[in-house]
């Protein structure tokens, strides 16, 4: 999914730098002479990597492989709760629920789904957690692969079957209601939630220095054995392309997540110059079609920084602007123009650009 690179902050092309606003401290110092480690894997349809500060005195083998099993049990949980690519996970059990069925859930599912449909009223539906029906006609999902556009009459019917606003919580129980017909689909917000998870497993284990990344999603905590942060590269649409920053951000208690319209898409078949990506507007049923090439986010939760980038990225410039500055929302809009690209930030943004 997303590529960002882990880099210095001597690289080329001059890169702007944005460091936090406020540093976190955990109170454990950088290990002097610690090693840097790294694991690896695949989750959810996607790729993991985890690097992280290991004390000299530990052992190294030992550690690793308790840390990996730590790691690949944490995403197995999120992957067993939120997978709608899975006939028995959680959320499969809600989305073939009778009308008006109450569905439990544990602690996760529950906890990710009310954060979602959360961000579906702050962001006026632009991000909706029960497009799944779309996301399926579209072939973005479990569906089959499309190579043509779906009638209107099928956007139409799936539009239908979707709806934030009628999915009902029951805190006390830790329960959702199935209204009928509607199919959840966190993929906007489980990879997020997932790297913030694994981040927090990794502290409780004492690994107090370490950055997560799940399809190019990051979190990083602490700071690398040099006692310098997490540098990472943000991911653009175009790495040769003028006019773009090339944004270095000190992952020292943050996150970042971009949504592009460059990852996923398919030309359509019977039209060879339609292009439909995967970033879909649930108010129309179609593909965000705007100017817009990628939105970064930039926050102290993985989860959040996930569901507002797809959120921004759905809005599109103007409207995905607004709302992003008047939420205090970091946030890096990139949109194509005839010459290649230009960008554009919120406040909150620039005010981390050292």
């Amino acid at each position: 999914m997303m590529t960002f690179v882990e880099t210095r902050a001597d690289a080329r092309h001059a890169p702007r730098v944005l460091v936090p606003l406020q540093m976190t401290s955990t109170g454990v110092q950088p290990h002097a002479g610690g090693r840097l480690r790294h694991l690896a894997g695949q989750t959810m349809g996607t790729t993991w990597s985890v690097a992280f500060v290991q004390a000299a005195d530990v052992d190294a083998d030992g550690d690793v492989s308790e840390l990996d099993a730590r790691v690949r049990a944490v995403l197995a949980r999120v992957d067993a709760q939120m997978s709608n690519w899975r006939d028995d996970s959680d959320i499969t059990a809600f989305n073939r629920a009778s009308a008006g069925q109450w569905i439990a859930m544990p602690d996760d599912a529950f906890h990710v789904l009310r954060t979602a449909l959360r961000v579906a009223r702050e962001s006026g539906g632009a991000y909706d957690p029960s497009a799944g029906p779309l996301v399926d006609l579209w072939g973005f999902g479990p569906a089959p692969r499309r190579t043509v556009a779906p009638s209107t009459d099928e956007v139409i019917a799936a539009r239908e079957r979707c709806g934030w606003a009628r999915v009902a919580l029951d805190e006390d129980g830790q329960r959702a209601q199935q209204p009928g017909g509607v199919s959840l689909d966190l993929c906007a917000i489980a990879k997020g939630f997932a790297v913030d998870a694994v981040s927090l497993a990794l502290t409780d284990a004492g690994i107090h220095h370490h950055l997560v990344e799940i399809g190019g999603e990051l979190r990083g905590e602490g700071v690398k054995p040099d006692g310098m942060p997490w540098w990472v590269e943000l991911e653009t649409p175009d790495v040769q392309a003028a006019g773009i920053e090339h944004d270095l951000v000190a992952l020292h208690g943050l996150s970042v997540a971009t949504s592009g319209d460059y990852r996923r898409f398919f030309v359509d078949a019977a039209q060879p110059l339609k292009r439909y990506a995967h970033t879909l507007d649930p108010r129309t049923g179609y593909p965000a079609s705007h100017a817009l090439a990628s939105v970064s986010v930039v926050h102290r939760e993985c989860m959040m920084a996930d569901a507002w980038s797809t959120a921004l990225t759905v809005l599109g410039p103007q409207a995905g602007m607004q709302l992003a500055t008047s939420r205090d929302i970091a946030a890096r809009f990139v949109m194509r123009v005839p010459e290649g690209f230009i960008e554009t930030a919120t406040p909150a943004y620039e005010a981390m650009c050292a």
